[in-house]
């Protein structure tokens, strides 16, 4: 499974969106250079206020942009970085992989920890996209479709254009939950 960043984004400040940048610099244990959720420990400032200092499994935010697609005929005319992702990728179903697997960016590697849940930000972004981010399988399972975190393990600058290869964990795979 291969695929490519398509964009990359940032803040420095706690914003829902993150103006898409030229590159991001991935600090090893850490996130994002110049993020607001860089960190050892927890930057989610609702997580923070329960316990500052559990560590960071939400360093980098990743969307495909599959997920742009297919909202748009539902009216959700979206840009990378506008829904707070850092990585914005084609090209790999990210919501398919199992926890820990790995995406070796350039130099760089992150180490998928989790989904992202969906909050009410979304809907003051607009109307409906947090519904429109929720769905349910055959089985009626809950299915989180709003990107997904994960930590730092090797550092680099990432760019638009770049390759990004997978690398799954050994079996038995651990299906993604929200972190």
């Amino acid at each position: 499974m291969s695929g490519h960043v398509i964009a990359v984004s940032r803040a420095a400040e706690y914003t829902f969106s993150k103006p898409v940048q030229d590159s991001i610099r991935l600090i090893e244990g850490l996130g994002v250079e110049g993020d607001a959720h860089n960190g050892k420990t927890v930057k989610h400032r609702h997580r923070m206020k329960k316990d500052p200092t559990v560590p960071n499994l939400r360093q980098v935010h990743l969307i495909h942009t599959e997920l742009f697609e297919e909202l748009r005929p539902q009216g959700f005319d979206l840009l990378p970085g506008q829904i707070g992702e850092n990585i914005t990728t084609e090209g790999i179903d990210l919501l398919g992989l199992p926890t820990g697997a790995q995406l070796k960016i350039g130099e760089a590697c992150i180490e998928i920890t989790g989904l992202r849940n969906p909050c009410y930000q979304l809907d003051d972004f607009q109307a409906g996209l947090m519904q429109a981010t929720l769905d349910k399988d055959a089985d009626g399972k809950l299915i989180v479709k709003a990107g997904i975190m994960g930590i730092v393990l090797a550092g680099g600058e990432i760019r638009a254009g770049v390759a990004i290869s997978v690398e799954l964990p050994p079996e038995p795979h651990l299906p993604l939950e929200i972190v």
